[in-house]
């Protein structure tokens, strides 16, 4: 059942954009036109985001209950066929109604520390998702939206499109399917949606993790990513004699989530703590194995029957990619072309190992690029990761990303206070986007530092659509973007690597495409675009952060604050680019390893690999797009 909710909440992958977890149903899922107002003076109270039902983890349910209740006023007010532009307009204000449900509890539950409003999350998620299976199944529903497409005094194109559109995904969803067949699509729809979920909560609950003995094992400046372990000493135990340091000995406990194993790939230099951390963390969790048989098989089922080879024909048909076919060509055509230079990066890279560790050394294994090329990227470019994260205080990064609105658009961000009950977490802040001329265009929530039972990596949850609500009104869009920087020990001031400003920019990007979207409706709103689309803004801010144009606008040392200088910069380029075909041969290898045919053999890996054959398709275009504006300096005149 393809779309009741066509929703782009936040993005995985730890620098891409989290896609939700929920099959694409017809209504496009964001915020209520019930939501609570905004409030006048700091002292009202509110619930989470600002909808007075959420004071509350019960307010959870009398949520749902009332986006019940209106939908299916609305759906008995669309029975009684009004006119088509009324049918277009109420069908959307059931999606955003709904929809303000589910995104809702899906920040909540990826964020919030209280385990009582995380699990009343998850009950209120999954009763709006049986709900919009009943709307995705109206009959009484789908024949309006072909009445209203077939109408031509609809006003408007967007709401001719928006009419096309629910059409598409009525269908797209089996509704003219024979009803045995149709109950059945729903059924692995649910199914798909608490496997999704499974997944993603075994990752969070068990990210797997390894004990090393002794510490000085592991460099000591990253000591503070890890878990300080003791274990008694050989010959030794608790009744012995002799001091207490002489009968333990000093440890530290990997957790391989992603930052963290990165770390350790890129720092450590035994090499077998290195290879143990890669298999750990590339091994676990294993209740998913058996989550992952469960999820391939029911979407295979599911596209088939829809009449479709695969789920990955089923998940591209509607994008710009199209097919599989072109998915796979694009990469065999790309691999062909860097191949050459891959191959001459691997052996640079091998023969760099073999003079630092003898003749002994063979063969480069998958736990060492990281360190090596890391280590020769340094060398080549005299690059200190520690000086350069002084230029990039997270305060300094934010205020660049402030001076960058402003000079794009001539709008800006504004800290505003929260009214008690509005935020999840003392550390989250609230920002406005404002136009001299336009006013106020939405709302950014900031949950940036890292904590225990938070989403691990950075996203851009929505939490508001942006729609016209009357001729007067509109409704401002609301996300909020999440990240989990940490403070070094021994400072008090949080500094970025600069790959995670690299992600900072690219989460902001996405931020941005849903606060500046002015569509009539929500089902159209920000990063409701084709999947393999929706990247381009993001992936256009990621330039932004390699420009010294840009850089030298925020990016000052901590404590002197001395401007970046642009021969850091051009040293940080040129590490950059270094192995750049070795990267890009890797990514083609991990999503083309999948043979075509097997696109339509086996289901174990067509879901996965088809949303990475999208990402990286629209990645690799938009990356070469947006260098060749930047190198050509076409970039807007105040930068």
């Amino acid at each position: 059942m393809s779309a009741l909710i066509r929703r782009y909440a936040a993005e995985n992958c730890y620098k891409r954009m989290l896609k939700s977890n929920y099959p694409t149903l017809i209504f496009s899922c964001h915020a209520s036109t019930r939501a609570a107002p905004q409030l006048n003076g700091a002292a009202a109270t509110t619930g989470l985001y600002g909808f007075d039902h959420l004071k509350t983890p019960k307010g959870f349910q009398r949520f749902v209950d009332d986006a019940i209740e209106r939908s299916g006023e609305l759906v008995n007010y669309i029975s009684s066929m009004p006119s088509s532009a009324e049918i277009v307009r109420a069908m959307d204000e059931i999606s955003n109604t709904v929809c303000c449900v589910v995104d809702s509890a899906e920040l909540c539950r990826n964020t919030h520390p209280d385990r009582e409003f995380v699990e009343a999350a998850g009950k209120a998620s999954m009763r709006i998702n049986e709900y919009l299976h009943y709307l995705n199944t109206n009959h009484t529903l789908y024949a309006a939206v072909k009445r209203a497409e077939k109408d031509g005094n609809l006003l408007t194109k967007e709401a001719h499109r928006a009419a096309n559109q629910l059409r598409i995904d009525f269908e797209k969803g089996g509704i003219h399917l024979p009803p045995e067949k149709l109950a059945r699509v729903n059924q692995l729809n649910l199914s798909t949606i608490q496997l999704s979920r499974e997944f993603g909560e075994n990752i969070t609950n068990d990210p797997g993790s390894l004990d090393i003995f002794p510490a000085s094992r592991i460099p000591r400046h990253i000591h503070h990513l890890l878990k300080p372990i003791h274990r008694f000493t050989a010959g030794t135990s608790p009744g012995s004699l002799g001091s207490w340091n002489n009968m333990k000995e000093k440890g530290l406990r990997i957790t391989t989530d992603h930052h963290t194993l990165v770390s350790v790939m890129h720092w450590v230099s035994d090499e077998e703590v290195r290879k143990m951390a890669y298999i750990q963390g590339n091994s676990v969790p294993h209740a998913n194995l058996e989550v992952l048989d469960k999820l391939a098989a029911a979407r295979h089922e599911l596209a088939q029957m829809m009449g479709y080879r695969s789920y990955a024909e089923f998940v591209v048909k509607p994008n710009l990619a199209s097919s599989p076919e072109v998915v796979m060509s694009f990469l065999h055509e790309m691999s062909k072309i860097v191949r050459p230079k891959a191959d001459e990066e691997f052996e640079a890279i091998r023969n760099f190992k073999r003079e630092k560790c003898g003749q002994r050394c063979i063969d480069l294994e998958p736990w060492d690029e990281t360190y090596y090329t890391a280590m020769m990227k340094s060398s080549a470019h005299n690059l200190d990761s520690s000086i350069v994260a002084s230029y990039f205080p997270l305060s300094q990064c934010i205020e660049g990303l402030k001076v960058l609105v402003n000079s794009l658009f001539g709008a800006m961000l504004h800290n505003v206070p929260m009214a008690p009950g509005e935020s999840w977490h003392p550390d989250v802040l609230k920002m406005t986007l404002h136009h001299p001329d336009e006013g106020d265009l939405g709302y950014l929530y900031l949950d940036l530092y890292s904590r225990k039972g938070k989403y691990p990596g950075c996203a851009n949850f929505a939490v508001k659509g942006g729609c016209r609500i009357s001729e007067t009104e509109y409704q401002l869009p609301v996300v909020a973007l999440l990240c989990n920087f940490s403070v070094s020990p021994g400072s008090s001031t949080v500094k970025l690597n600069h790959g995670d400003v690299e992600t900072l920019f690219h989460e902001f990007g996405h931020a941005l495409h849903s606060l500046f979207s002015r569509t009539d409706y929500q089902h159209f709103s920000g990063t409701r675009v084709a999947l393999d689309f929706a990247e381009m803004p993001s992936n256009l801010f990621e330039y932004y952060a390699w420009d010294y144009r840009v850089l030298r606008t925020f990016a000052k040392h901590y404590s002197t604050g001395e401007i970046i200088p642009e021969k850091l910069v051009k040293s940080m380029q040129g590490a950059r680019d270094m192995f750049a075909a070795t990267e890009l041969q890797r990514q083609v290898y991990f999503l083309g390893m999948v043979p075509v045919s097997t696109f339509y053999i086996k289901a174990k890996k067509n879901s996965f690999t088809t949303f990475c054959l999208l990402m990286m398709l629209n990645r690799f275009f938009t990356h070469w797009l947006t260098r060749h504006f930047l190198e050509n300096n076409q970039l807007h005149p105040m930068i």
